[in-house]
């Protein structure tokens, strides 16, 4: 799971059109003031242990605040923080999970619709813990066969070819080379 987080004075959204993916709504504008905003992006990977990806999360977020002194949350889908896409079932589910975490904790939380295309208005902080980009790793704390380049956490290779094999022309790269070298990919 990929997050932006913002610490930011204000931000508003209007949801302006819904994709064939989402979510029904009722709230489709809404706004925060003196808030973190959660861009989040869930992401292929995270499909395999969702609830440890929910609870990560859900766990440096809460550092995040206790940092910054705030307890307002406003989480935004934002697909645009990876390539390789969880699906909408899970990505949905995940944040759910996250918003209602937070909410036990007291935690004023809104969350932007999923599935929605969305014009918004933010107003960062700018100090100097304003910003902080965030991967949230699926695998803390197993054994694994490699480590992740961004979160230096370990991951299954089968995991890697699963996702490698999102994109058509890797698929045939690698299904082409194992082919010819009989090399496992």
């Amino acid at each position: 799971m990929r997050i932006l987080s913002i610490h930011a004075s204000s931000m508003w959204y209007h949801a302006t059109q819904k994709t064939k993916m989402a979510e029904p709504v009722t709230v489709r504008e809404d706004r925060m003031e003196e808030c973190v905003v959660l861009f989040c992006c869930v992401e292929k990977l995270d499909e395999k242990n969702p609830l440890h990806v929910i609870d990560s999360a859900y766990q440096n977020i809460l550092v995040r605040l206790e940092k910054l002194k705030v307890n307002k949350v406003l989480i935004y889908p934002y697909a645009h923080l990876t390539s390789t896409l969880g699906s909408p079932e899970v990505a949905l589910s995940v944040l759910k999970g996250l918003e209602e975490a937070l909410t036990k904790e007291k935690i004023e939380v809104k969350r932007a619709p999923f599935g929605w295309y969305k014009e918004f208005e933010i107003r960062g902080k700018g100090h100097p813990l304003a910003d902080l980009s965030m991967t949230i790793c699926p695998y803390e704390g197993t054994e694994c066969d490699f480590t992740c380049p961004y979160c230096h956490h370990p991951f299954k290779e089968a995991d890697a070819a699963h996702a490698c094999q999102q994109s058509l022309g890797c698929a045939v790269t690698c299904t082409d080379k194992q082919a010819k070298t009989g090399e496992k990919i």
